[in-house]
């Protein structure tokens, strides 16, 4: 089934131009249009649309989110450290910028680059009551630009606080010298943004149309705004700026907390209550199909799950600016780059299969720390003796079972002892460049099947499914104590992952949902706002951990078939409160006087 794709080009929707005569000099390039033109065809004004999609940033991108919180560590660094060490300033935003060299998700959550796409929302309703579209598809159409302008918007809120709220095109002879609205006005104009998307879109989309927004999509954004503005953070009357003289800016300076999680609570409930959507695969027959399930989850190109996905197809011509997550985290033993590598304290998240946490403070968990874990973790982190995939065909003679080499071996030379490197180290034989500096390499969305030096994969980047809104449920209930439907709930995930079920209440049941969240949804691009919400930032951004597996030499000289685990620091971090929230670029505090910069910066 054909499925919506986001292009930048619209010279797809033109057909051979091939003359060449002497006025060939005074024709329009054929991959772009005036602007009345777009606005006179309704497959030109489509294509509008599907260029505004493409500025909500999926997560199949080189350096993603996880890679700056504590799931990940791009092994390139590229930057990357001084987000993680809180060095960023209003000069200097490093990935976050939005003219960074390469393609990453985060460079498109920069104030430039949302604004842009805000500008072509706003530029869309000025536009369209007069475009000669009939009446079924421009409300249509407006449901999909009220959507997309509210997800900006959220993207925009949930990086800096307050901005300015910007609904008109501005052109050259305007004024757009504006202001910062108060964090309160802007999560009020993004629910009603998201309400009217709502009301103008249908459930479900088909055919051509999969991938568009939705009504359940409009509402499950709707309830993670209205969680995140509950949260802790937003309702700290920034306690935690330093006497910042404008509170309102970067979250709520009064009203009713409780009614805030009650609204969330009743917003996550409305998608639940649409019965558009289930948990993929509830009732697994035992562990192994509970991992394979969730394996699936984003492995497969449609699920129950499915609430808003973006779609791709095959370009020959990206690299560093497309979506390629086996080329890009595939480890370096299969000629992949390695890029953002799981560290140590997002692995040991992952509780053994009876419940229990793990700890390398037990020594028999320590000994044999990947066996009888979450069916999760088999799902999402390659470790030290994990069967993989076939190695490429240049490799396989090293390794024909391909299994995942990131240890040392300690072989006795006659004399001395040789240390051997594993295929997947930053000394392997195949490519000592990209190996990983924790001792783990990313699993989850990648593609066991396919070689991915050569080929792409194709499945869907998930921006919301069906868990996310089942755990924002959750949390609300928990934070407004009805323990018993938040347990049944958040069991039931647990159940479809082939976990036992979580007894535990008060502050226990919230931290074991914490935990479960972090584990459920890791990078999926949750975590980085998670322990921002939270306030547990300060616990977040400490030094990432690694492993080193060595397998020893014995007293007969023999190599021990079993490795030993020396846990490691695998990069600095440090916590900066200021990096609650990102700075407004110094060029955008220049160009507008009446912007006032975020605290601590």
């Amino acid at each position: 089934m054909k499925k919506i794709l986001y292009s930048l080009l619209v010279a797809t929707l033109l057909s051979g131009v091939s003359s060449c005569n002497k006025d060939q000099l005074n024709v329009s390039p054929v991959d772009k249009f005036s602007d009345a033109s777009v606005w006179e065809d309704p497959a030109l004004i489509q294509t509008f649309i599907n260029n505004i999609y493409t500025g909500v940033p999926h997560g199949f991108s080189n350096i993603i989110l996880g890679a700056v919180v504590d799931e990940g560590m791009y092994n390139a660094d590229f930057g990357t450290s001084n987000i993680t060490r809180s060095l960023m300033t209003p000069s200097d935003l490093s990935v976050f910028d939005a003219d960074y060299w390469c393609g990453n998700r985060l460079r498109l959550m920069n104030w430039k680059n949302i604004y842009k796409f805000i500008r072509a929302c706003n530029v869309f309703f000025d536009r369209i009551d007069k475009a000669p579209v009939d009446d079924a598809t421009k409300t249509k159409m407006k449901g999909e630009v009220h959507f997309l302008r509210a997800y900006l918007y959220h993207n925009l809120v949930a990086m800096y606080g307050g901005v300015p709220i910007i609904t008109k095109a501005y052109g050259l002879a305007d004024d757009f010298l504006v202001p910062r609205d108060s964090y309160e006005n802007c999560i009020s104009f993004i629910v009603d943004e998201c309400d009217q998307a709502a009301a103008a879109l249908p459930v479900t989309q088909d055919g051509n149309d999969k991938g568009r927004a939705t009504k359940g999509a409009a509402l499950a954004l709707k309830a993670r705004v209205l969680l995140y503005a509950a949260s802790d953070f937003y309702n700290s009357n920034a306690s935690w700026a330093g006497g910042f003289s404008n509170p309102e800016l970067v979250g709520y300076v009064g009203g009713d907390r409780t009614s805030r999680w009650q609204a969330a609570r009743d917003a996550a409930k409305a998608v639940i209550d649409l019965g558009a959507y289930s948990l993929y695969k509830p009732d697994p027959l035992d562990q192994v199909e509970a991992q394979k399930n969730y394996s699936d989850i984003f492995l497969q190109m449609e699920t129950t799950e499915d609430i808003f996905v973006r779609y791709f197809t095959v370009k020959v011509d990206e690299n560093w600016h497309g979506y390629n997550p086996g080329l890009y985290h595939n480890p370096n033993g299969y000629h992949g780059w390695g890029s953002t590598t799981p560290i140590g304290q997002m692995v040991d998240s992952y509780e053994m299969n009876d419940g229990t946490p793990f700890s390398w403070s037990n020594p028999a968990q320590a000994a044999d720390p990947y066996s009888n874990r979450d069916p999760r973790f088999y799902s999402s982190i390659n470790y030290e003796g994990a069967k993989w995939r076939t190695r490429p065909t240049d490799v396989i003679a090293r390794d024909p079972v391909g299994v995942i080499q990131t240890g040392f071996w300690e072989k006795w030379n006659g004399s001395g002892i040789d240390l051997i490197p594993g295929l997947d180290t930053r000394k392997s034989p195949i490519e000592d460049w990209n190996g990983t500096y924790t001792g783990y390499f990313l699993r989850k969305f990648i593609d066991p099947t396919l070689d991915a030096q050569f080929t792409k994969q194709t499945q869907p980047w998930r921006f919301i499914r069906f868990t996310e809104v089942v755990m924002n449920y959750v949390e609300a209930c928990i934070e407004l104590g009805q323990e018993g439907e938040a347990k049944l709930w958040l069991n039931k995930i647990r159940h479809r992952a082939g976990m036992p079920d979580i007894t535990e209440s008060g502050a226990a049941l919230r931290d074991r949902y914490r935990q479960e969240r972090k584990v459920e949804l890791a990078f999926e691009d949750q975590r980085y706002f998670d322990v921002r919400r939270w306030m547990i930032a300060d616990q977040a951004y400490t030094n990432a951990k690694g492993v080193e597996p060595r397998y020893k030499m014995l007293p007969d000289h023999s190599t021990s078939a079993t490795p030993t685990y020396t846990i490691i620091d695998a990069q600095e971090r440090a916590w900066n409160p200021r990096f609650y929230l990102l700075p407004i670029q110094l060029d955008e505090m220049n160009r507008n006087n009446k912007l006032i910069q975020n605290p601590l910066y």
